[in-house]
């Protein structure tokens, strides 16, 4: 799948669409392009459904008058002169903005290590192909259990950054993922999955398969949850899915400029356990949203957010950063050529000096994955969440499955008492343990 011999012709035309902008009246322009290359497998049941692959490379420009910013973008590299025309258009149709300050100047960006892989790069479609067919093998490895579906992806890209101001960044970067889904019929039914996501190739995925089933055939046979207040584990998935509806969007600098964070006004105070760290790493080693620069081509960086519980800053973009008279922290994220930037973590990094075996010590409930977390309310980090894979724990004791809970809290006041355990998993851009909190919890 290799494509790093278009990285020069992108630059070029990105070059030529940011002089278009300018000819055009932009008094800042700048360019973001993607070239990449996947390929895809479905799975459905024992067998491979779908192989697919995809090429995309396209351009967005972003053209600034007065501080309102007009946006436009591209897959057709001959209509560069059209984009320029649309985005200067839009910009001169919006209002000025008195908080824009400027896109970003040219800084110095250092390279995160293992993001890219040439051997990921050059994965073929029939490799990728195998590759599912041995997380298929390693599910049926197990009885018990049978597949349902699941999914490989592999991905190879080249993002670049060029702006008016001289900025002109460019990398290459590698992707996989892997899903796999299990469903066992006992006494009654019960699904179990489990995923991998790396930046480099890891050509044997039969141990996530393995999980899937163990995890479906160890939930057979629920019982009914003891409703109360009890001690809960999140394993990492189920927490980086929460924190994603919950804690995360209360650190963005903008919703804090727009009064939707309930963080707002509490820099320097004590927000969570004495033994808890929050890190934003955008250069993390082979972290899943490391790279030199973000979005916008502001260098990447390493954010301190919460240390010894203590709330020490926020996650910036340019627009938002100017505005708190700070400067951004590049945390500008795009999905895309077509998309315009927002504030988003990079790798968020929960850790503590204090970690347990949490399964050891805590009698209690075991979480693996969470159904609702997106209805939490961003606002105030309260939440009402179905748990997925639960389990009653007990020391000295074999898990007991349960068959449905309920899980409702405000996340804010959980983080007061958390514990982390030693379990770290990268979930998508969260590095985290299991955690342990005290939460509600309503029987099915």
């Amino acid at each position: 799948m290799k494509i790093s011999g278009i990285s020069d012709d992108l630059m070029g035309y990105a070059q030529r669409l940011l002089s278009l902008a300018k000819s055009e009246g932009a008094e800042e322009a700048e360019v973001f392009g993607v070239c990449g290359h996947s390929t895809d497998v479905d799975l459905r049941q024992d067998q491979v459904e779908l192989a697919s692959e995809s090429f995309h490379c396209g351009l967005g420009l972003r053209a600034v008058l007065n501080g309102a910013v007009g946006f436009s973008s591209t897959s057709d590299i001959t209509r560069l002169s059209q984009v320029a025309k649309s985005a200067v258009r839009a910009a001169r149709a919006r209002k000025a903005d008195e908080w824009w300050r400027s896109l970003p100047l040219p800084e110095k960006t250092a390279r995160p290590q293992q993001i890219f892989d040439p051997k990921l790069d050059q994965t073929a479609p029939e490799g990728c192909i195998e590759m599912a067919r041995g997380m298929l093998q390693g599910c049926l490895q197990v009885k018990g259990a049978d597949p349902v579906s699941g999914s490989v992806s592999c991905a190879s890209t080249i993002e670049l950054v060029v702006n008016s101001h001289g900025v002109a960044n460019s990398e290459r970067a590698t992707y996989m993922h892997a899903f796999m889904e299990a469903i066992s019929r006992g006494s009654d039914v019960a699904t179990g999955s489990d995923f991998h996501n790396s930046r480099n190739l890891v050509d044997d995925l039969s141990a996530v398969g393995r999980a899937a089933v163990e995890m479906a055939k160890s939930s057979v046979g629920g019982e009914k949850a003891e409703s109360g207040v009890h001690d809960v584990i999140l394993k990492p998935l189920a927490l980086a899915e929460l924190l994603e509806y919950t804690l995360i969007p209360s650190l963005s600098g903008d919703n804090v400029q727009k009064g939707r964070s309930s963080l707002k006004d509490r820099l320097g105070e004590l927000i969570a356990s004495e033994d808890l760290r929050l890190l934003d790493d955008g250069l993390l080693t082979a972290g899943m949203g490391s790279s030199g620069f973000d979005g916008e081509g502001t260098p990447s960086q390493r954010t301190p957010l919460v240390e010894n519980g203590i709330l020490k800053g926020f996650l910036y973009d340019s627009y938002s950063a100017g505005k708190a008279d700070r400067k951004s922290t590049g945390n500008a994220l795009r999905s895309g050529y077509s998309d315009v930037p927002r504030i988003g973590v990079r790798n968020l990094i929960f850790s503590s000096d204090k970690a347990y075996d949490l399964l050891a010590e805590t009698r209690g409930v075991l979480v693996n994955s969470l159904i609702g977390a997106h209805t939490a309310n961003t606002i105030s980090g309260d939440f009402s969440v179905e748990a997925r894979n639960s389990f009653y724990l007990g020391p000295g004791k074999d898990p007991r499955p349960i068959k449905t809970m309920m899980l409702a809290g405000n996340v804010f006041d959980l983080l007061k008492d958390i514990e982390l355990g030693t379990d770290v998993r990268a979930v998508g851009s969260v590095l985290t343990p299991s955690a342990k909190l005290r939460m509600k919890v309503v029987g099915g």
